[in-house]
């Protein structure tokens, strides 16, 4: 079965809806009390399942406070409530005033109210009339953005030529997506390297036709006001990765189930995070993944025919020359990598050198390429066209099989945790095949290893120290480095293991001009140059080992 199929012409796609009323997200934001109580109500009794011993759940709620109060003393954000120092206090002295062993209501109406509250800062607010003055403006001020490198005079700006569709290439199975939008629900699991992310998959999602989904967000990201004004628009709800205890991930998990279950399109980073190290991820949280395989469970366990609304995952990655964060990502992978240390996420960019970078970016010759994969159900088999699930040899299965013991659909969390595991095996598989390589990352690549295999005693961290003067590649060998490595990245885009863009399968000096040219266009120290004898050269070696790792995980270092 071919992984990617044609591209997307750029005349847009019919909405497969017909009105925003009709929307799945609209449904859960008009009943949304009842959506969120519904939530409250099931996170509550699942932490009270798992935690059936009063005494273990007074060492739940203990645990939580205890957390939550360390957070607003260390690490308080913007976005944050600004009644948190006060509502924490008041819990703990609530809990205190009960004992470890008994006034089991006691401890429940306690837990009643954390869940109750993360429900509330979790919840989005998707609102039809912000949802249409946010696309316009986004769709205006994208439009202008694009025209910036060419305009003429300052008048330029104000008329559109180009439209986002220029710049960012959509391939793969378009088709297939949309036609799964109308008979089931789509949980769509993008890669994830820059906070640029959620918008490009927002406006992916616009152009295709398809309702707004909603989506997890980083609640980092709304401490940048620009960013908090869309996505309170546009429905996203919030995900908050400083908060690891069970009640927060459970009520978020819930959210996420009961969505899903009521039909509502939904988008998530499995990541869990941007990519420090620059790399496809390979080890995907598993969190809200398990989500989507408990809500299909649940429906089948409610309905006990055989039509079941059906949920696909659509892996999808995102694949651009340049990340605006990468030298604060790369710093943070390495100071984990070196010293095992967790470095909490956080974003030194404000609404105006945001609104900067998208100057750049979008008017300078960086282009986007999005790269929808193959649908799959939430155990990990193919479906086709129509949503038939498919085993190895692409004969149709039964998912409910998966979940059925005895004739009866079972609640086992066991079964339902190693599915998740698959699941996320073959998102990550997925991803390898629909990667579409540039020329920038096959640049990066193979200076990289160079430069590795010119110091084979160092260790990544005394490379990276090795002075400018020490960094040089002779021309030719660079080059022939580069077409042997291309010549294997072509091999396995001939089995559907990989794609590449078209500007890849040029002259072999215009691609690395391309590349060397495009990787890391708008960083101060660039991490590719050719210097004045003609030869390869860097200014910032770690960088150049961000960009090198986009193409990590294929083996290609055997051909250096």
């Amino acid at each position: 079965m071919e992984i990617l199929e044609e591209k997307n012409k750029n005349k847009g796609y019919k909405p497969i809806l017909d009105g925003i009323a009709d929307w799945p997200v609209y449904q859960l934001s008009k009943n949304r009390k009842e959506f969120l109580d519904e939530v409250s109500q099931k996170a509550i009794e699942r932490i009270v399942e798992m935690r059936p011993v009063a005494k273990d759940l007074f060492g739940e709620l203990e645990s939580t406070i205890l957390r939550e109060q360390n957070r607003v003393k260390r690490n308080l954000w913007r976005a944050d409530p600004p009644d948190d120092k006060q509502f924490w206090g008041k819990l703990r002295d609530e809990l205190t005033s009960s004992s470890a062993d008994g006034n089991p209501e006691a401890q429940r109406a306690i837990l009643t109210q954390i869940i109750t509250r993360y429900t509330a800062q979790i919840a989005g607010h998707f609102k039809p009339s912000s949802y249409r003055f946010a696309r316009r403006v986004i769709k205006f001020w994208f439009s202008r953005l694009l025209n910036g490198a060419r305009m003429n005079s300052i008048f330029g700006f104000f008329k559109s030529k180009y439209t986002l569709r220029d710049k960012m290439q959509i391939v793969g199975k378009v088709k297939m997506l949309r036609r799964l939008a109308r008979k089931g629900t789509i949980v769509m699991v993008p890669t994830h390297f820059s906070n640029i992310d959620s918008i490009l998959i927002g406006w992916v999602i616009h152009s295709l036709g398809l309702p707004a989904f909603i989506y997890g967000a980083g609640l980092n990201l709304f401490n940048i006001k620009i960013f908090a004004y869309f996505m309170n628009s546009l429905g996203s709800y919030k995900v908050d990765r400083r908060k690891k205890s069970v009640i927060y991930m459970e009520t978020l998990k819930m959210y996420s189930t009961i969505a899903i279950m009521k039909g509502a399109h939904s988008l998530f980073f499995p990541g869990g995070t941007r990519s420090r190290s620059g790399a496809i991820e390979q080890n995907l949280k598993r969190g809200l993944l398990s989500s989507a395989v408990e809500a299909q469970r649940n429906l089948f366990l409610e309905n006990k025919d055989e039509q079941v609304t059906k949920i696909f995952i659509v892996p999808v990655t995102l694949n651009t020359h340049f990340v605006l964060e990468a030298p604060e990502l790369i710093e943070d992978y390495l100071h984990s990598k070196g010293q095992d240390h967790y470095f909490p996420e956080t974003d030194k960019y404000g609404s105006f050198q945001f609104l900067r970078f998208l100057f750049k970016f979008f008017t300078k010759g960086s282009n986007i390429s999005v790269s929808i994969g193959q649908a799959m159900d939430v155990i990990g088999n193919y479906v086709d066209a129509e949503g038939n699930s498919l085993d190895k040899q692409f004969r149709p299965i039964t998912t409910r099989d998966y979940f059925v013991s005895g004739g009866s659909v079972c609640v086992d969390h066991q079964r339902e945790t190693e599915y998740t595991r698959i699941l996320s095996q073959r998102i990550v598989e997925e991803y390898f095949a629909i990667h579409r390589i540039f020329s920038s990352h096959l640049s990066a690549f193979v200076a990289f290893e160079m430069w590795m295999r010119k110091y084979p005693m160092l260790d990544l961290f005394s490379l990276l120290r090795l002075p400018e003067e020490e960094l040089e590649i002779e021309y030719a060998e660079f080059r022939a480095a580069f077409k042997r490595v291309r010549k294997a990245i072509l091999r396995l885009e001939e089995k559907g293991k990989v794609s590449i863009a078209g500007h890849l399968t040029g002259k072999t000096d215009k691609a690395i001009q391309l590349g060397i040219d495009n990787v890391g266009i708008f960083h101060l120290n660039r991490p590719l140059l050719r210097n004045k004898k003609g030869n390869i050269v860097t200014k910032d070696l770690t960088l150049l080992y961000y960009y090198h790792n986009r193409l990590a995980g294929y083996d290609f270092e055997q051909y250096i």
